[in-house]
């Protein structure tokens, strides 16, 4: 059902459909990009045992909170896209 009583028509939920996918793709990418620059130089040389697992856990920590906050940050965007701002009325100009 939508806010406005009806059901959804089957472009709405493909295009629902297609955000959910984009966000967690982009976030998927992101927090890939994140935790290769944080815990790529402890994955690629001989690190002290601390530096080592402190930069792990930080870059593992960073990626997971970009990746949640990445994929809710999309969908509130496309949420609020896709409701009008004055009900009723289709054209902005009006």
């Amino acid at each position: 059902m939508t806010g406005h009583g009806g059901r959804r028509s089957q472009a709405e939920r493909d295009a629902v459909t297609v955000e959910i996918g984009y966000a967690l793709c982009s976030a998927a990418f992101a927090a890939a990009v994140v935790l290769g620059a944080v815990a790529g130089p402890a994955l690629l040389f001989e690190l002290p045992g601390t530096f080592e697992t402190v930069l792990l856990r930080t870059g593992t920590t960073l990626a997971t909170v970009l990746f949640a906050v990445r994929t809710v940050a999309v969908l509130v965007r496309f949420r609020r896209a896709a409701q009008p701002s004055q009900p009723g009325r289709t054209n902005p100009d009006s």
